[in-house]
């Protein structure tokens, strides 16, 4: 009876003191997990729920009439920027070329809508004739406009360490069509459940059962989310409770349509290299190269599609699979009715249209980004270029930069196979001549090379690329210098202190007598040059330096004169840009403007320039530059470019050839080239056999107009006897024509000595 009785007495376990005790520890333990999780949930989903790259454009390219524009390099453009070519371009993002003749092509193009740095740019279709690379005849095929757009082209990012490439879209932006497919495929129950579906994940076991394997998940977009948003993907039973819980309470904290709008822009949709695709924008251009707004069903069908596995259903390496899990996702359409059976039969005989080369490349244009990043630097945080997802629009031409690699890819195995050269390595700068924008670079013989960038680091002597600055510090003083003055090119030698002799030389080792101040420079004779500068003084030329816009420290010592101050290709560039410009200083730059993720300005970066040199003297000094590549050290280049291309520059070479240099420009385009070893030694190359075989390669496949120069008021041409500087008759043999500041420094006039120089001239004469 006792034992009977005591059994009856005894409490169940789960009510039993230290049960209760142990449940309600686990029970606050839970809670306080719960409090913990919902403050994970809300914390990350109400904060920044990404770390978004900087996206980096180039210029946005113009077209309007009198355009200089090559139709093969237009099409290179085309091409990054994913369009197709058509006999009749009726869809955006499309093209049709006609070639009338080998110099005429007509061009049709259908642009999608755009943003660039002037606005909103609406969808536009137009038509317009390529007569000699040049553009005409400029039509609108809906309204007309005297100037159209192509959306700028994407050539970068200033990527977070996660490597992730997103572009967010407001769910107002997202297309129904996509949103429809996605709940059809993903999760039907999506607008009734609270975040966990007891439905879906009876009706997928149902079916893995059937199948005898996982064919189809149970596990909502919300779950979903937050696998990928929060949780890690270690497989465990306590992450699937995680999963489930904060599922709950993202559903209970925010509404559908922001849980499916962060869904959107974080599903992972693909690898590009080391970068991930993440949301739809962003695998919209990686797959089709246009906008996510404005894809077709069949294509909206076809990211979705991919959710499943985009490994496995990558329609670039795998198009049978993608096609055929497509064609799933817009059966299902039909089936629930949200696509009629004529759209559904028409959408699965579609192509996977998916462009061969994705738009989202990771830095093709190592070195331009190498400058864009320093540029940056100086007014932004990294973490700021890492996270805020910064749009930075720049100056880089992707029609230079091609033919810029294009000529180096071509140009150096020539060079290197004709003279011991050893590898040759090459920095190169190329900028507009109005702008001082910088358009394209090279900082290295491999265009991807990401390391020392030569354009920018590799600081090298510059050789005879200094004579310009003494020439024009001469021209600065018209009573005493002018283009015919005759300048000694005598031998000297000069003693210093320390007792070192200086005694430099010309390049053919001869001296020329006395010759007139332009030929000295056209031929770059540095006896003369080393004469002039110390005539004028070293503290003349650095002050000339100084306001070309060079701010490095400067050599004190007479050897400045024949180049041996070091500068890299970029330094020099900034001086030569300040010649190119008619005396106007205007600092280099790459960036145009800044904008937030939302398109509003940050910075912007203005065209900025001072006037640090007299006109006229920077006048006399290109009309030098000019003779030098008509009849001196630069004259090989008009074996490849057209006589009527009126050009500008100077070559420099320094002591055993060791390196080679050449800086140019045109009416559009000027372009700095450095040609050298990393070890410093020979390369048996000069100024005219090296670099300005580059330059020269380089500036043919450009169109572009010819330096013309408009003489300021108080210059004036007289015609001057070679040999003598004396005043003469144009009719007269070795008579040339030259600009004069002011007055002539010279009175005397000399007839002419040996008849007339033709028998026009001699008829000339009667009459």
């Amino acid at each position: 009876m006792t034992n009977s009785a005591n059994f009856r007495h005894k409490r169940p376990l789960l009510l039993r003191p230290t049960s209760l005790k142990i449940l309600s520890v686990l029970a606050l333990l839970l809670f306080a997990w719960c409090i913990y999780l919902d403050a994970q949930v809300r914390y990350k989903f109400e904060g920044k729920r990404w770390a978004l790259p900087a996206q980096v454009f180039a210029r946005t390219l113009e077209i309007y009439n009198d355009k200089a524009l090559n139709a093969n390099n237009l099409l290179d453009e085309l091409n990054m920027l994913g369009y197709q070519a058509r006999s009749e371009p009726k869809s955006e993002r499309s093209y049709s070329i006609r070639h009338l003749s080998s110099t005429h092509q007509v061009v049709e193009l259908k642009v999608p809508a755009h943003q660039t740095l002037e606005g909103y740019q609406e969808s536009s279709h137009f038509r317009f004739h390529i007569e000699n690379d040049i553009v005409t005849q400029l039509q609108g095929l809906g309204s007309h406009q005297a100037l159209y757009t192509l959306e700028p082209l994407k050539v970068g990012g200033i990527y977070p360490r996660t490597k992730e490439e997103r572009i967010l879209l407001p769910y107002e932006d997202i297309p129904d069509q996509l949103i429809a497919s996605l709940l059809v495929t993903e999760d039907r129950d999506f607008k009734h459940h609270l975040g966990i579906s007891p439905l879906s994940i009876a009706r997928a076991a149902w079916a893995n059962l059937k199948a005898g394997r996982v064919v189809q998940g149970g596990s909502t977009l919300t779950q979903q989310l937050v696998k990928n948003f929060y949780l890690s993907r270690e497989r465990s039973l306590s992450r699937k409770v995680n999963e489930a819980l904060m599922s709950l309470m993202l559903e209970a904290h925010y509404d559908k349509q922001s849980i499916l709008e962060t869904y959107m822009n974080d599903v992972f949709l693909g690898q590009s290299g080391s970068l991930a695709i993440h949301g739809f924008a962003a695998a919209s251009l990686y797959y089709f190269g246009k906008d996510l707004r404005a894809c077709s069903i069949s294509e909206h069908a076809l990211l979705v599609a991919m959710i499943k596995g985009p490994s496995y259903y990558n329609p670039r390496r795998f198009p049978e699979r993608a096609l055929k899990r497509r064609n799933l996702v817009l059966s299902l359409l039909n089936k629930e009715n949200l696509l009629d059976d004529q759209r559904y039969q028409e959408a699965i005989t579609h192509t996977l249209n998916v462009i061969d080369k994705p738009t989202l490349q990771t830095n093709p244009y190592p070195a331009f980004m190498d400058m864009v990043k320093r540029q940056l630097g100086k007014d932004y945080h990294e973490d700021d270029l890492r996270t805020e997802g910064l749009k930075i629009y720049t100056s880089l031409d992707p029609q230079l930069q091609h033919q810029l690699e294009n000529t180096i890819a071509s140009k150096l195995p020539t060079l290197e196979s004709g003279k011991q050269t050893g590898t040759l390595q090459v920095g190169a700068v190329v900028t507009a001549t109005g702008t001082g924008e910088i358009l394209a670079m090279a900082g290295d013989r491999k265009a991807r090379y990401r390391g020392f960038n030569r354009a920018l680091d590799a600081r090298r002597p510059i050789g005879s690329l200094i004579k310009p600055s003494i020439f024009l510090s001469a021209l600065e003083k018209p009573s005493q210098y002018q283009l015919s003055t005759l300048v000694s090119d005598q031998a000297f030698k000069i003693e210093f202190e320390d007792g070192q002799i200086w005694a430099p030389q010309n390049f053919d080792h001869e001296s020329h007598g006395e010759v007139p101040l332009y030929l000295a420079l056209a031929k770059s004779y540095n006896l003369a040059s080393a004469r002039l500068g110390l005539e004028l003084g070293i503290d003349t030329v650095h002050d000339m330096l100084r306001r070309l816009g060079v701010k490095r420290e400067l050599t004190p010592y007479p050897s400045l004169f024949l180049g041996s101050q070091s500068l890299s290709p970029l330094e020099v560039t900034q001086l030569y840009q300040t010649i190119a410009s008619n005396g106007f200083n205007m600092p280099l730059r790459g960036i145009r403007e800044v904008t937030n993720a939302q398109g509003e300005t940050l910075t912007r970066y203005p065209f900025k320039l001072s006037q640090v040199v007299a006109p006229e003297a920077i006048y006399l000094l290109q009309e030098a530059l000019v003779k030098t590549m008509q009849t001196g050290t630069g004259r090989s280049a008009y074996k490849q470019l057209p006589e009527q291309l009126v050009v500008a520059g100077k070559t420099g070479t320094t002591n055993d050839n060791r390196d080679s240099w050449f800086s140019g420009y045109s009416g559009d385009y000027l372009a700095t080239f450095w040609l050298g070893r990393d070890d410093n030694k020979e390369t048996h190359l000069t100024g005219s056999s090296g670099a300005l075989q580059l330059w020269s390669d380089f500036i043919r496949r450009i169109p572009q107009y010819p330096l013309s120069m408009e003489a300021p008021a108080n210059i004036q041409y007289h015609w001057f006897d070679q040999n003598t500087a004396h005043l003469t008759d144009e009719r007269c043999k070795g008579a040339i024509d030259l600009p004069v500041w002011g007055e002539p420094d010279t009175s005397e006039y000399q007839a002419c000595k040996n008849g007339y120089s033709s028998v026009k001239g001699w008829l000339k004469s009667w009459f």
